[in-house]
C-alpha cells in the first residue's frame, strides 16, 4: 500500500546556519513562517481529502523545509500536538520529520518517539567533507553517518535527502557519495540536482563566475547512475528532483541549473533507453522486426518525454519495425526483447 505524505513545511526554522544554495521561501512554496492549529488542521484535512480510503493507515504527516530538532522544544511540542488527534483517530499512523545529522542525540530522540515520529529524514546532501564545507553546511560525513546509525540503532525509519552538483562536486564525488549512502542503508533516499535560486549564496557565487551549475544533461547522467545503484540494494529514491512551486517556475527565480518539472520522468527514462540499447546489440542486422516487452507501470518511462526514447531507439537500428507490448506478469524495471524468435532480457539496475 503507497504511503500519504502530507507535508507540513516549517520555512528553515531551525537552522543554526544558511547554506549556500538554500532559499526555502521559493522551494517549499508560499508557507507561512509559525504555523498555526487551524492552518496545521486545513492543509491535513485538504490532503486526506485528495487521497482514496486506502491511504488512510498508511497516511504520514510530515514537517519538511528546516531543522526539526533545532526548533525550541516548546514549537516542537506544539506541532506535535497538532497531529495527535489525526493519530488517536487513526487517520495518520505516524508521523515524519526532517533534520540535520548534527542535531539528533539520544534525549531528542526519546521525545520524539513518545510523541509518534516514525520515520527521521537527514538532509545529509554529500558525503564529501570538501563539499559539506563549501556549501557552508556546517557538519560532516561522519556526523551523517553517526546519526544515522543512531537512529537505527533506536528503530526509527531513516531517510537521506542528497544533492548533486554543489560547489565542489563532481561526478565521481557523487558516486562515491552514493555508495557510501548505499552501505548506511536507510530506507529511503531523496535526491535532486542542486539550482542556483534567486537571493542565495550561491546566486551571488554564480554571478561573480566562482560557481558552475551542472547543465539537465549531466544531471540526469549523475542521477542514473545514482537512481541504478540504490535500486539494484531495494532502497526506494521516493524523489527526484524539487517540487516545481509557483514561486519556482515563476521567472527569475531560478537563475541558473538543471530545473525541469518532470525531472525523474527524465532519469527514469534515461535508464530504460540505456537497457533497451543494451539489449538491441544482440539484433543481427538482416533482422526485420523487434518487439519490447514491459511491466504496463514502466511504459511511459520506456517510451520516454513525448517518445524521444522510441525515436532514438530507431535511429539506432533504421528500417527495423518496432513494436511494444505492455505485459501484467513483466517485473517492473525489466525488459524482454524479442527478435528473431530468441527472447533476451534485461534489469536497468544491471551495470552498464
Amino acid at each position: 500500500m503507497k504511503r500519504l505524505i502530507i507535508p507540513i513545511f516549517i520555512m528553515n526554522r531551525g537552522c543554526p546556519n544558511r547554506c549556500v544554495f538554500c532559499n526555502e521561501r521559493i522551494t517549499a512554496g508560499d508557507f507561512p513562517a509559525m504555523v498555526t492549529r487551524d492552518e496545521f488542521n486545513a492543509i491535513v484535512e485538504r490532503y486526506l481529502a485528495s487521497a482514496g480510503n486506502e491511504y488512510y493507515q498508511m497516511a504520514q504527516i510530515a514537517f519538511y523545509g528546516g531543522n526539526f530538532t533545532g526548533m525550541t522544544l516548546l514549537y516542537q511540542k506544539k506541532l506535535l500536538r497538532y497531529a495527535l488527534p489525526y493519530i488517536e483517530q487513526g487517520i495518520v499512523s505516524s508521523i515524519r520529520i526532517s533534520t540535520r545529522p548534527d542535531w539528533i542525540d539520544t534525549c531528542c530522540l526519546d521525545f520524539l518517539k513518545a510523541h509518534h515520529v516514525r520515520t527521521i529524514e537527514i538532509g545529509a546532501q554529500s558525503l564529501d567533507d570538501e563539499v559539506l564545507a563549501l556549501s557552508k553546511r556546517g557538519h560532516t560525513a561522519y556526523q551523517v553517518k553517526n546519526a544515522i546509525c543512531l537512529l537505527k540503532s533506536r528503530g526509527f525509519e531513516t531517510g537521506i535527502h542528497l544533492m548533486a552538483g554543489l560547489p565542489g562536486d563532481s561526478k565521481n564525488r557523487f558516486s562515491r557519495t552514493v555508495s557510501e549512502t548505499i552501505a548506511l542503508r536507510p530506507d529511503t533516499a531523496r535526491i535532486h540536482p542542486t539550482l542556483v535560486l534567486k537571493g542565495t549564496v550561491l546566486a551571488d557565487l554564480y554571478e561573480q563566475g566562482l560557481y558552475q551549475a551542472i547543465s539537465l544533461n549531466e544531471a540526469i547522467d549523475w542521477c542514473k547512475d545514482a537512481l541504478r545503484c540504490f535500486k539494484k540494494e531495494h532502497i526506494p529514491v521516493i524523489r527526484m528532483g524539487l517540487h516545481p512551486t509557483d514561486e519556482m517556475v515563476r521567472g527569475g527565480n531560478v537563475i541558473a541549473g538543471p530545473f525541469h518539472p518532470a525531472f525523474r520522468s527524465l532519469v527514469e527514462s534515461a535508464l530504460f533507453l540505456d537497457t533497451a540499447l543494451r539489449l538491441l546489440a544482440h539484433v543481427a542486422p538482416q533482422t526485420k522486426s523487434v518487439c519490447f516487452s514491459i511491466a504496463p507501470q514502466d511504459s511511459s518511462y520506456f517510451r520516454g518525454i513525448k517518445n524521444v526514447n522510441i525515436a532514438t531507439l530507431g535511429s539506432h537500428l533504421p528500417g527495423i519495425s518496432l513494436a511494444i507490448r505492455e505485459d501484467l506478469r513483466q517485473k517492473r524495471d525489466t525488459i524482454a526483447m524479442i527478435a528473431d524468435g530468441i527472447t533476451y532480457k534485461a534489469d536497468v539496475t544491471d551495470a552498464q
